[in-house]
């Protein structure tokens, strides 16, 4: 639909205006230009419509049509989503690539979802039966991991069926079923719908948030946990680990779907992410990782507005797998870049900057992308979860710049990536002394039922032990360790068998890359055991230096190594190891 006076007045970058239109509403999708780029109303007055465009506007000239849709800014749901990869507004690179190369031409339109497949399905409703929006009507197996439960869009109230197709083979386009409301209107269903970007997909209610989201990584599940539901920042400078750490998370974490979002990162790292992910084992299930991923890719290079949207798009598709009744984690990398992108348009509009030119409203961004975290009752009854782990790249390694600060104020779990813990190969790089998390007390109740009731107590004595390092080596600094009396050094030798032999973990290791919480638990019981046991011979006035010869430390420290994941009854001799080492230190 267009009005021939709806044409381009002036364009700047990726903002384009048009003036003195009353065709247009605010977050309306509109086609720019003859060659029908993608655009979105962001501002409206009474002398021009200001319109964001999500392609390249090189060659855009005033005086080309703008084409108005009627919609907001949508993005396409329905089987075939997973195993894809699509740009920062649900186009599938693989089909533009297959229609224009491996650069993505001006205007390239292609179905996002594959309009030929054929999904066989299984029809759970029939004629004279009622439905009701967030109901489950029709099944199909989307890759052998994932069964697709076909919704009823939220907002269709109470209807009738009366039509319902027989279990077959169906395109995303074909009609499943025919309704009609009390108000005598009309529907159909089909396997695909559309949803507003921009607009959270409702749920019956928000539930209490219970339940880790287990990751396999020890300073994470056991120091720092992340709820299933929550949300959680990873800051860090260049080369401290973001990216792989995500990596780690998304191949391990029990969640059922993940979305990884790369946003506005650059695009060999982009082109890494999309060949390894399709190389990935899924380990809980030895089958392609890529069977339960879904990949958003939006490299530094492209349009800075695509890169705006690629974080809404993601969160959508992330709630529509939710109110299927699963799990899903969220990997933004980075939201940085998104608020870079956010800035740049800002400044293009000529608003007021705020702090470091980004625009006043970066925090109300922020909370708008990070409360659509949580754990859900799905309008389907069933229970399912999106949680968010969003990359902060802060210029600098300076975590006081503000989308790191305004980031902290929406997320109750703060990974804080250090430089020197990286470039020492000390992975995963999270300072214990900056991070926290707050979802511990919620937790408890979970970790006491399924693993220990004493866990979260040794997680607080391991805590308190590197508490009282980070104090003691700012005297160790200025007068060195000679100095220290034998229960501070003790301390310091503790402290350094928690940050190699439980923080450290080799993501190359089999029995390390991922770690039961079991096995967890009896790593920080082992080590503190240790603690105790030589704290005890201390007071008796045995001398440091006799404990630390017996060689108990560093054998404490290859637990990780030397014990299985499925041989956690090893653990028992290691008791008796220390006790046999600390009783040579007595004679």
């Amino acid at each position: 639909m267009s009005d021939p006076k709806d044409i381009i007045y002036s364009i700047n970058g990726p903002v384009i205006t048009v003036r003195d239109s009353r065709t247009f509403s605010m977050q309306e999708m509109v086609y720019v230009g003859d060659a029908r780029l993608t655009g979105e109303v962001i501002a409206v007055d009474g002398k021009a419509t200001t319109i964001q465009v999500y392609e390249s506007t090189t060659g855009l000239r005033p005086g080309e049509p703008v084409f108005s849709t009627g919609n907001p800014m949508s993005v396409t749901l329905g089987p075939g989503l997973l195993k894809n990869i699509f740009d920062g507004i649900e186009r599938p690179l693989r089909e533009i690539e297959a229609l224009s190369g491996a650069f993505i031409r001006q205007g390239a339109d292609v179905e996002r979802l594959d309009a030929k497949r054929k999904w066989r399905t299984v029809v759970g409703i029939c004629a004279g039966g009622k439905v009701r929006g967030g109901q489950i009507f029709a099944r199909c197996q989307e890759t052998p991991l994932i069964e697709h439960r076909c919704l009823v869009p939220p907002l269709i109230e109470e209807a009738e069926v009366i039509y319902a197709a027989p279990d077959g083979e169906y395109t995303v386009d074909d009609v499943i079923a025919k309704v009609r409301d009390k108000k005598g209107r009309e529907g159909e269903l089909k396997l695909a719908q559309r949803w507003p970007i921009r607009i959270p997909r409702p749920a019956l209610r928000r539930l209490a948030i219970e339940m880790p989201l287990v990751t396999g990584q020890r300073i994470i599940d056991s120091v720092f946990p992340i709820a299933k539901g929550g949300a959680a920042a990873v800051p860090g400078g260049f080369g401290t680990g973001k990216t792989m750490t995500q990596h780690q998370l998304a191949k391990w974490c029990d969640a059922d779907i993940i979305v990884y979002i790369g946003c506005g990162e650059r695009g060999n790292e982009m082109t890494q992410v999309l060949e390894e992910f399709s190389e990935l084992i899924d380990p809980s299930t030895g089958q392609l990782l890529t069977n339960r991923t879904i990949l958003i890719a939006n490299t530094s290079n492209m349009p800075v507005a695509a890169r705006e949207a690629s974080i809404y798009t993601g969160i959508t598709l992330a709630e529509y797998y939710r109110d299927m009744g699963y799990h899903v984690a969220i990997m933004a990398d980075s939201t940085s870049r998104w608020a870079e992108a956010l800035r740049e348009i800002s400044g293009r509009l000529e608003e007021m900057p705020a702090e470091e030119g980004f625009p006043a409203y970066l925090p109300s961004r922020l909370s708008q992308f990070y409360e659509r975290a949580g754990y859900m009752q799905t309008l389907c009854g069933a229970d399912g979860s999106v949680s968010i782990i969003g990359a902060v790249s802060p210029q600098g390694s300076d975590f006081s710049e503000p989308v790191t600060q305004n980031t902290k104020r929406f997320v109750r779990c703060f990974w804080a990536l250090d430089k020197s813990l990286a470039y020492a190969r000390h992975y995963p790089a999270i300072n214990w002394n900056n991070s926290y998390s707050e979802y511990v007390e919620e937790l408890g109740s979970w970790y006491a039922k399924n693993v220990s009731g004493e866990f979260f107590k040794c997680r607080q004595e391991i805590l308190t032990v590197m508490n009282e390092e980070n104090k003691l080596m700012e005297i160790v600094k200025l007068i060195g360790s000679d100095v220290l009396p034998d229960d501070q050094k003790l301390i310091i030798e503790v402290a350094r068998v928690v940050r190699i032999g439980f923080l450290q973990q080799n993501a190359y290791h089999k029995d390390d890359t991922y770690v039961p919480l079991e096995k967890q638990f009896k790593m920080m019981k082992t080590i503190l055991y240790l603690y105790r046991k030589s704290k005890e011979l201390i007071i008796q006035g045995r001398p440091f230096s006799e404990i630390v010869s017996t060689g108990i430390f560093d054998r404490v420290v290859k637990i990780k190594y030397d014990v299985p994941n499925d041989r956690l009854e090893l653990f028992d001799a290691y008791y008796r190891d220390i006790d046999e080492a600390l009783k040579g230190a007595k004679a």
